[in-house]
């Protein structure tokens, strides 16, 4: 076939990329090789507009073991356990094909997990969807969540944590991000990069099929509003399958056969066959009629670029193909030695008795474009007054809206949906700061959490990349685990605008300030360029994946209040910033002005104390102060166990609206029992740590002094009713 420029741009490539992929080469490429370009070339594969600026970022500490390159990032965990872990994003797909989308999301996050040797302990997800009364909304956000606890249920894994957020600009680009951790002993990590001459090319699992064909390239191109078209790029997964791979390739790896072992997710074999052969500095010969194929007639275009799941690519140990074989055969999957590693540092493609393609590695890999785009800084909104006097608003009916509203409500139809308890050691369920699945057999815990704030990104990219990662660190300290590092997933619209671009770069120096600063680093993680449906982008949403150990789970902590008489404390410094807030934003429908600012060492410096005091046992519960403020916190607190609490308004400059609901950053509300109460205040006062008792806990009702009242038994029904009624 005459490759003409409307197939080149067809396949995502522009004419300037194609001039150097016919000076790599050496002459033109055939369709074959231009497909296969195309997919290791795109975005979603080759990192071309990120890569300049995922190299600033902070990707080391003393317990790193794996960061950015591998499958997924590893710590070290004490006791020759490690924690291997990452976050994917499947957008695109979950917009086109809600269910399958989700699915394979949640799929190929976990083949990400256990192709480093680790079994999965659990997942979790960050969801955004258009404004609820979208037409479309209801569907997607009922479909990706069938999607999610569908293939997490069947598959057997706990869907641990979350988050789901609603706003505009996600309306025609919904996010569906899907995190893994999984354990492993350090002595037993895999890797993907090969090693040796004339070493066995494996393929176990799946038959590939004409799913997914392009499903990297469509992710890597903005949108448009033709879905029908697009359903043939999105795979279709099997978490029956998938749970069998996984055995299966546990199995294996109990021995010394494997030399390395590389998922197919995104381009499939291709990706999988490169990055592979090019980390090791080798070639790779594959020979396609060796494929195990579900359809008739497939061509090589098609083979290598299917992503059809549960498939994975292996190279052995000469002589351990026969053992390997036995494994799969009982697990009734595929297997095929489909060719070999060689010196000649090409990919060589041949399928029925002819080579059909024969390639340099490092031209699809080493010498993949990067560009450096051209970026605008972004412009800060100054600080927003409203002209409405919002200080004569009753402050528990601004609490009653706000808890009832889509982003601020109960979010237990979610996770009720998915099984969290599977496996028989999730400690800490969705709901709190963090989940907290047990280590098994011991007394220690993970805990993981999942977080994005799009709106503080918006209006400052610089702050809000700080804010997410400080909200991620808070969220492990308050359930009393020592933070250990990130996985991120860059969601942004097209970054050939400079606009776009600039939130972009800003956003990564505010995570990487604020991960430097913290001593907790990214060790995994996905870029997702072109969010954008006709024009159109998502806000900039940066979501972080934070992981932590608890040494000992009897010195876990959780957000519920547990007895009456307790003293609240506010753990650092209210100044009362309402710009971006929940106040601002759903009681007076201002969405302009700065975020609030994070101060990194009053970050640090509670943080640390807050875990002290811990690991001391002088604390009750512990929440942070995130969205809503001290107010929506307290609530949050007061409600699972029907605890009240009575609040004195501030002794301060500030009114009761800026105190209650103001988002200041770097805070926690602390349950502190009396016999503590001396002790907790010692240690604050000794490390200068700013604080104040606000009020104690009583029962059935939460009281600002005497002119405010609502019955706990009210907030929860208030919480939970727009999820319930959601879908009536």
């Amino acid at each position: 076939m005459e490759i003409t420029p409307d197939i080149i741009n067809n396949h995502g490539i522009n004419p300037e990329e194609y001039k150097k992929i016919i000076n790599l080469v050496g002459r033109k490429p055939n369709l074959l090789e231009l497909g296969i370009f195309s997919a290791m070339w795109n975005e979603h594969c080759s990192y071309k507009s990120s890569k300049k600026y995922l190299k600033t970022l902070p990707v080391k500490n003393k317990k790193v073991i794996q960061g950015p390159g591998e499958n997924a990032g590893v710590v070290d965990i004490d006791d020759n356990d490690a924690l291997v872990f990452k976050i994917e994003s499947h957008n695109h797909p979950s917009y086109i094909e809600p269910y399958q989308g989700a699915a394979t999301g949640v799929g190929g996050i976990l083949r990400d997990v256990f192709t480093m040797g680790a079994r999965p302990i659990a997942t979790l997800n960050s969801i955004h969807f258009g404004n609820h009364d979208h037409p479309k909304t209801k569907n997607l956000l009922n479909g990706v969540v069938a999607g999610i606890g569908g293939y997490g249920n069947c598959i057997g894994i706990p869907t641990v944590g979350g988050e789901v957020k609603f706003n505009s600009s996600y309306s025609e680009n919904i996010l569906v991000n899907a995190m893994a951790i999984g354990l492993v002993k350090k002595n037993k990590i895999f890797y993907s990069k090969a090693r040796g001459i004339n070493q066995p090319v494996i393929y176990v699992g799946s038959k590939t099929g004409r799913d997914g064909i392009h499903g990297a390239s469509m992710a890597s191109a903005e949108f448009d509003n033709d879905t029908e078209s697009k359903k043939p790029t999105v795979q279709v997964g099997d978490p029956f399958t998938e749970k069998l791979l996984l055995e299966a390739c546990l199995e294996l790896m109990k021995d010394d056969s494997i030399i390395s072992i590389q998922d197919m997710g995104a381009a499939g074999l291709t990706s999988s066959s490169v990055e592979m052969a090019s980390k090791g500095d080798l070639g790779i010969e594959i020979n396609l009629d060796k494929i195990p194929c579900r359809e008739e007639k497939m061509t090589p275009y098609e083979i290598m670029l299917s992503e059809s799941q549960e498939r994975m690519l292996l190279i052995l140990k000469s002589g351990k193909e026969e053992n390997a074989k036995k494994i799969f055969n009982k697990w009734n999957l595929d297997f095929s030695v489909i060719g070999k590693t060689t010196n000649s540092k090409n990919l060589v493609l041949n399928f029925s008795g002819k080579e059909v393609a024969n390639l340099p590695l490092s031209s699809l890999s080493t010498n993949a474009p990067i560009y450096d785009r051209k970026w605008k800084k972004s412009s800060v909104s100054k600080k927003i007054i409203p002209k409405k006097n919002y200080k004569s608003l009753n402050i528990i009916d601004c609490l009653k809206k706000i808890l009832t509203t889509p982003n601020n409500s109960e979010k237990s139809w979610v996770w009720e949906q998915y099984d969290h308890t599977v496996m028989g050691d999730t400690v800490q369920k969705p709901g709190g700061d963090s989940a907290v699945v047990r280590v098994h057999g011991k007394k220690k815990g993970i805990a993981v959490t999942i977080d994005s704030s799009a709106h503080y990104c918006l209006a400052n990219p610089l702050t809000g990349g700080k804010q997410v990662v400080c909200e991620a660190w808070r969220n492990l300290i308050s359930v009393g685990a020592n933070p250990l590092a990130i996985t991120n997933c860059l969601n942004f619209g097209n970054p050939e605008k400079d606009k776009i671009m600039g939130q972009f770069v800003e956003t990564i120096e505010g995570i990487s300030q604020a991960c430097s600063y913290l001593d907790f680093p990214v060790v995994s993680g996905n870029v997702s360029f072109y969010n954008e449906t006709e024009n159109k982008a998502i806000s900039p949403t940066p979501t972080i994946g934070g992981v932590g150990l608890i040494k000992d789970l009897d010195f876990m902590m959780t957000k519920n209040l547990k007895e009456i008489g307790s003293n609240i404390f506010v753990v650092g410094k209210t100044s009362g910033h309402l710009n971006q807030s929940e106040f601002f934003r759903e009681i007076l429908k201002l969405d302009k002005g700065p975020p609030p600012e994070i101060n990194l060492f009053n970050e640090k410096n509670n943080g640390l104390i807050i875990k002290r005091l811990i690991s001391k046992k002088l604390l009750s519960s512990v929440h942070d102060v995130s969205s809503g403020g001290i107010l929506v916190t307290l609530a949050e607190m007061c409600i699972p166990k029907k605890i009240g609490v009575k609040i004195k308004a501030p002794q301060s400059k500030l009114n009761l609206h800026e105190y209650m609901f103001g988002e200041d950053q770097s805070r926690y509300l602390l349950e502190v029992s009396d016999k503590n109460k001396d002790e907790v205040i010692k240690i604050l006062k000794e490390n200068s740590i700013h604080y104040e008792i606000i009020g104690k806990t009583q029962e059935d009702s939460l009281n600002i002094d005497k002119e405010f009242k609502i019955e706990i038994s009210e907030l929860n029904k208030l919480n939970s009713y727009w999820f319930k009624n959601y879908f009536k």
